[in-house]
């Protein structure tokens, strides 16, 4: 059954409204709108089989994934959702613990008619995947995870941490402010969310990609507030990650990293919640593969989805109708 039309929005942060996208991009991708019953949400669909969930990481949108969506729609339906708090999704007051936010993603794949799908999520869309997989299971066929530590997962650095640790992680305690962190941001976006890009990325990203990213968050006090509810609800999303980590996850999961970031620690934090991880680490690339290395990140996700992909197109042929693929890996 074909899922019902959803409004198509026209404006910055749609399909229509973003610099520099792949050629003919525009020609398989469109944006669309889809209220989940709690909240409205956008995601950028295209693609023809099965159906793959890209969940980008923070201060970014679903355009964290333009580099590697026009391949990955040749193999897959691909929805890159903004999540709320996100882009031109709904950006409310509450709902940004993992719980909420995989459970809104549940309901916005199936409105647009998966039942199951698979998943790659980045950075805080990381945290996000992971609490899909663990609170619905019988929903997710595969799993991949890039560039995050997860809170309660992920042992905590010390308070008196390393320089090096504290230029990284800083964020995290800032972040949950109450309302401080708002007001000092507001004006100095540029600087703010801009130093977070130019000290995480091995390879710069392309400064129309930050001035975007920027740009979006700056638009409204909103977006800067959301920006950090994601943050403010680690108390939340830690009490659940305890109830979580006791079911342990059984289906496949990738991790995916940067040799100058995160390392060796992202496959670690996966393996202490799942029995089936696989790890890849790309030399010269920082904490955003999708963007620095898509090349190899693409690579990685083909050998790592290709089961889940093949599977599916048979299972949706005919027994006796010929394919070009088979159905194993």
């Amino acid at each position: 059954m074909a899922p019902p039309p959803f409004p198509t929005p026209d404006g910055p942060g749609s399909v229509s409204h973003v610099p520099h996208l792949p050629a003919r991009f525009t020609e398989t991708f469109t944006s669309q709108y889809v209220d989940t019953g709690e909240v409205r949400l956008h995601a950028v669909t295209g693609g023809e089989g099965p159906p793959l969930l890209l969940l980008a990481g923070w201060p970014q949108t679903w355009y964290a994934w333009r580099l590697l969506m026009p391949t990955l729609a040749q193999d897959f339906h691909v929805v890159a959702a903004d999540s709320r708090g996100v882009g031109l999704s709904d950006k409310p007051r509450d709902g940004y613990d993992t719980g909420t936010l995989a459970t809104d993603m549940v309901k916005l794949m199936a409105a647009l008619g998966h039942e199951r799908f698979a998943v790659v999520g980045h950075d805080i869309g990381m945290w996000t995947a992971y609490a899909l997989a663990a609170d619905h299971p019988d929903r997710l066929d595969r799993l991949a995870v890039a560039e995050a530590s997860i809170p309660g997962l992920t042992p905590s650095p010390p308070l008196f941490s390393s320089g090096k640790a504290n230029e990284s992680l800083w964020h995290f305690t800032f972040n949950r402010l109450t309302d401080l962190n708002e007001q000092l941001v507001s004006g100095r976006e540029q600087l703010f969310y801009g130093h977070q890009f130019a000290t995480k990325a091995a390879k710069p990203l392309p400064d129309y990609a930050v001035q975007y990213y920027v740009e979006t968050l700056a638009a409204a006090p909103e977006a800067r507030r959301a920006s950090f509810e994601f943050y403010r609800a680690i108390d939340t999303t830690l009490a659940q990650n305890e109830q979580r980590v006791a079911r342990r996850l059984t289906l496949p999961v990738l991790t995916v990293a940067g040799a100058e970031n995160l390392g060796e620690s992202v496959g670690e934090t996966m393996k202490r919640a799942a029995d089936d991880v696989e790890s890849v680490v790309i030399p010269g690339c920082g904490h955003y593969p999708a963007e620095e290395a898509p090349e190899e990140m693409l690579a990685a996700l083909t050998i790592f989805l290709a089961p889940y992909r093949d599977s599916r197109t048979a299972a949706d042929i005919p027994t006796g109708t010929p394919t070009a693929r088979g159905t194993g890996d």
